[in-house]
């Protein structure tokens, strides 16, 4: 990260290096390596006490929004694949340097009897469960639906909305008033790129779901919101997320002129989590770099 303050240049606004991985992508062997806020984010005790359940918190967003969470006085659990245990340990060092509790959980959100093991082993090794930050996610480009395979399709759905569904049912019961859960949109869900449409679908139907879900249970005093990132330079983007060719110039569409970096969607992970966003539910906020979510 630079010292301006211009958006336009605040971080990385060069073109990316030509890179591909196999999914789940490594965090640590991209280049450059995203800036999840490991050494830019500052806390200043918001989530003092609370306890946070962050799935995908290995890397990109999630991991940006555990690292803050930890920053911000709260104990983490992180839920990622068994494959990205690198990155997770990284970020486990990071929130225990911060004297807060982490809880390493890998396993696959795809799976309905792990999707309750999760909750319920965050809940124990935890102590509670006041914010749920459900950020994990799959995304694969297909150019042509003749292409798009339906064991794609099924993964796709039960990763990025049956899981969902799933973590928060196990959740709920242990949920007490005052308690967050923040979902993870996109732009994808209000403007859909012709090669992401199994992605892009389930991301309307998050959007639905986040809607739906804050309605029905403002009564028990849960908060529900969600993030709708626009690109940001995540290990989703070079395993197949994009097309290969697309990586060098990939966020330069945008007015910014550039890619996000995953900090800068930290303020807003932990915004929705704490006290001040006490009168905000059924919301989703953009961080797109200027792409409209319309």
């Amino acid at each position: 990260m630079t010292q301006s303050s211009n958006p336009l240049d605040k971080f990385y606004n060069e073109k990316f290096p030509k890179q591909y991985q196999e999914a789940p992508a490594v965090q640590a062997k991209m280049e450059p390596v995203p800036d999840c806020g490991e050494e830019s984010y500052v806390g200043s005790g918001k989530l003092t006490g609370k306890k946070a359940l962050v799935t995908g918190g290995d890397s990109g967003i999630g991991r940006a929004a555990a690292i803050a969470y930890a920053r911000e006085g709260a104990d983490v659990a992180l839920n990622y694949l068994a494959e990205e245990q690198q990155d997770a340990e990284e970020v486990k060092a990071l929130i225990e340097a911060e004297g807060r509790n982490a809880v390493l959980i890998p396993g696959d959100l795809s799976d309905e009897a792990f999707c309750a093991e999760l909750v319920e082993r965050a809940n124990a090794e935890l102590g509670g469960i006041d914010i749920l930050a459900l950020v994990a996610g799959k995304q694969q480009a297909v150019e042509d639906i003749l292409d798009l395979s339906t064991e794609q399709l099924r993964k796709t759905f039960e990763i990025n909305v049956f899981s969902l569904f799933w973590v928060v049912k196990a959740a709920l019961p242990l949920l007490k008033e005052g308690a967050s859960i923040i979902t993870t949109s996109s732009v994808q869900g209000y403007n859909p790129s012709e090669n992401l449409l199994d992605y892009a679908s389930t991301k309307f139907a998050i959007n639905g779901f986040t809607r739906g879900l804050a309605k029905q249970v403002a009564k028990k005093g849960i908060r529900v919101n969600s993030v709708a990132p626009g690109p940001i330079w995540t290990p989703l983007q070079i395993s197949g997320g994009q097309p290969s060719e697309n990586i060098p110039e990939f966020g330069q569409e945008t007015p910014l002129k550039r890619s996000g970096q995953p900090v800068e969607l930290s303020n807003v992970y932990v915004f929705l989590a704490s006290d001040d966003a006490s009168y905000v539910t059924a919301q989703v906020y953009g961080v797109t770099g200027g792409i409209e979510l319309a």
